[in-house]
């Protein structure tokens, strides 16, 4: 009789977990409801905590939009860390999800964790906290960070361009147009870096210039694709590229339309 009782008790539990997996992926295609049923259930079984970390990196991609899932990927990071609270990189990607909820305080925290727990942290963890220092208003610390991050990868221009927008926010517009002049030596064509270094040369008094920059910028941002801004900004998802990269054009516009009126009022003053 126990050995029945324990046999139905299974069973229920079974039939509880797959009915959440259910519900968990109800409105995906067929494949990718299927698959992400058994990951759900697989964590169920499988109690180690590098699965589940593998299983939310997953669906953290922002290069494969069917299987991007901020939610899911949240959840198996959670479960992951509460499995391991040291995982390497488990805080991390927690922080970079608390980052793009807009709770800048509790991603500080994850990504502080992951500098005291992990004894070989990626340079990635410190650009991910120069982001979230950058967008909770720490420009300095922030700056700190990008410099940190970038004595490994010193040429990585998205790393320089983020570094330049925390120099000009930090009132440092000298130091940003060593930043972005520096990276345009290697991508003379990013319109990212193209329009920030327009925003420095501006802020440094270089009027014409900058106003060739920003027009450079705009021809530069024709090209762009989705894949540009999902390549530029990983973890988003992949369903507002559309929105980034209207937010990149309409910020190089405006700064055009200010450079513009700046050169036209010196010119009358002369």
């Amino acid at each position: 009789m126990l050995i029945r009782v324990r046999k139905y008790a299974a069973f229920f539990t079974i039939a509880i977990v797959g009915a959440c997996a259910y519900f968990f992926v109800a409105q995906e295609p067929l494949s990718v409801k299927a698959q992400k049923a058994y990951e759900y259930l697989h964590v169920q079984v499988d109690r180690s905590a590098q699965t589940p970390y593998e299983y939310g990196n997953h669906r953290f991609s922002a290069l494969e939009a069917q299987w991007y899932d901020i939610d899911a990927a949240e959840y198996y990071f959670r479960l992951a860390h509460a499995r391991d609270p040291k995982l390497p990189y488990v805080n991390h990607q927690i922080a970079r999800i608390e980052f793009l909820r807009g709770d800048f305080s509790d991603a500080f925290i994850y990504i502080n964790r992951e500098l005291e727990v992990n004894p070989n942290p990626s340079p990635s963890t410190y650009y991910i906290r120069g982001l979230i220092a950058g967008f909770a208003g720490l420009y300095d610390v922030a700056a700190q960070d990008y410099e940190k991050y970038l004595e490994s990868d010193p040429t990585n221009w998205a790393a320089l361009n983020d570094y330049a927008w925390v120099l000009l926010k930090a009132n440092r517009p000298d130091d940003a147009l060593v930043a972005t002049t520096f990276g345009l030596r290697y991508f003379p064509y990013n319109p990212w870096l193209l329009n920030s270094n327009a925003i420095a040369l501006f802020e440094t008094g270089h009027l014409v210039p900058a106003l060739e920059q920003v027009r450079k910028a705009s021809e530069s941002a024709m090209y762009l694709e989705e894949i540009d801004w999902l390549i530029a900004y990983p973890g988003n998802d992949p369903r507002i590229a559309r929105e980034g990269l209207q937010a990149l054009f309409d910020s190089i516009r405006e700064n055009m339309q200010r450079i513009r009126v700046a050169v036209d009022e010196e010119r009358e003053a002369q």
